[in-house]
């Protein structure tokens, strides 16, 4: 299982567009890193993909795969 199967399953499950970083720490219980960026490949597998990582809103954007 991934660290990051209980984020992908949230954003599925609840149709999420956008999540702050706070809200992601509260759902994983950590603070995403730069593995993040290795890691997000794995939300196509549940139908979704990250559209845009803001550092500057501290959000991230999803998208439906298409």
């Amino acid at each position: 299982m991934s660290k990051f199967e209980p984020l992908w399953k949230y954003v599925c499950e609840n149709d999420i567009s956008e999540i702050s970083f706070e809200q992601i720490k509260d759902i994983l219980g950590f603070d995403i890193d730069h593995s993040f960026l290795t890691y997000k490949k794995e939300l196509k597998e549940y139908g979704y993909e990250v559209k845009k990582i803001s550092m500057k809103d501290k959000t991230v954007k999803f998208g439906k795969v298409s």
